[in-house]
């Protein structure tokens, strides 16, 4: 009997921490058109002439804390929840897990897809809230391979989990481990993008630009708005553990460039609190389900350390989906 396959595709990691490995990444990566949305040419100079040779030394030397006797963690808990959900879907389905960039790969995972003679493929970009630059962007490349297929199954893509059920009670319980109430706030930061990246998903071409406000509320005109649906994310787990709207604050991280990226920056909203006396920061970062270098590094440590030189105690990551049973039962009633 046929099975349907369902695709999982992650962001991606080097293929080891090393210097000549973390410069392949980075190159695969923001060389994307839908990463870094500037004319090839220019991209090309930015990239290949200044980010990849100067950032790659530094980024590799990142990439050293967080690896550990199981490689890259979010290659480990992608593969595990593959596994998981393999398991928990049986013999009915083939389960392949792809990265968007370097391994494994996009193309090989389909490859393995159409060996296995599956009668459908379903693409679950694993990033709950939609952005060209992810989402967008492995909708992209998955079309564009399976194009050039003499026979193309039926194929169906899963835009967004934000608002998910299962996933929010997730990131809630990992959250009460904590004791929420021990802290003074709650942060929820989100990966960051360029604001020209929202303008071009306002279809109106007009919404974005009449509100400072516009994403604190999802309707028809921003559903598909990175911002809109990281606020209703952060809105419905606040929900699930009954904080109030002064009790918590959305913000962006990973910033690259001088533009105008997607605000408040998260440093900024660091600096913030602290100046106003708050020692104990609690942060969320929904906008990965595997924890990763943007969660294990970039908020363990960095925002951590930041938090200390400004006056702060302690800023505690939320731990992402990883291997959770309960994230496997939303990837499968996703799936069914």
């Amino acid at each position: 009997m046929s099975k349907k396959g369902i695709l999982l595709v992650n962001l991606g990691t080097p293929d080891s921490p090393a210097t000549a490995d973390v410069r392949k990444y980075l190159d695969q990566f923001l060389m994307d058109e839908r990463v870094i949305d500037i004319p090839k040419l220019n991209r090309t100079l930015l990239v290949k002439g200044i980010i990849v040779p100067f950032r790659s030394p530094k980024t590799a030397k990142l990439y050293k804390e967080i690896w550990n006797e199981n490689g890259s963690p979010l290659l480990y808990y992608s593969r595990l929840q593959a596994k998981m959900l393999q398991e928990r879907l049986g013999d009915d389905y083939h389960v392949e897990l792809a990265m968007r960039y370097q391994s494994p790969s996009i193309e090989s995972a389909l490859t393995n897809l159409k060996a296995g003679l599956v009668e459908s493929i379903q693409v679950i970009p694993m990033f709950p809230q939609y952005a060209s630059a992810s989402t967008g962007s492995v909708m992209q490349l998955v079309m564009e391979l399976v194009s050039k297929w003499p026979t193309v199954p039926p194929i169906s893509f899963v835009n967004s989990f934000h608002d998910n059920e299962l996933m929010i009670k997730v990131f809630a319980e990992n959250a009460r481990k904590h004791q929420v109430e021990s802290y003074d706030h709650v942060l929820f930061s989100f990966h960051g993008l360029p604001e020209r990246q929202l303008l071009k998903c306002d279809h109106t071409g007009s919404y974005c630009l009449k509100s400072a406000d516009c994403c604190q509320t999802l309707n028809d005109t921003n559903k598909f708005c990175y911002s809109a649906q990281g606020h209703d994310t952060a809105r419905l787990i606040a929900k699930e553990l009954n904080l109030s709207k002064n009790q918590y604050t959305v913000c962006f991280q990973s910033r690259l460039g001088k533009e105008p990226w997607v605000q408040p920056y998260t440093t900024d909203v660091l600096k913030k609190l602290a100046g106003e006396g708050k020692k104990r920061l609690l942060v969320f970062s929904p906008a990965f389900v595997a924890d990763c270098l943007e969660t294990l590094y970039e908020i363990t440590v960095e925002y951590h350390e930041e938090f200390k030189a400004l006056g702060g105690e302690h800023v505690q990551l939320v731990e992402s989906l990883n291997d959770s049973p309960v994230f496997i039962e939303a990837l499968a009633g996703i799936v069914k």
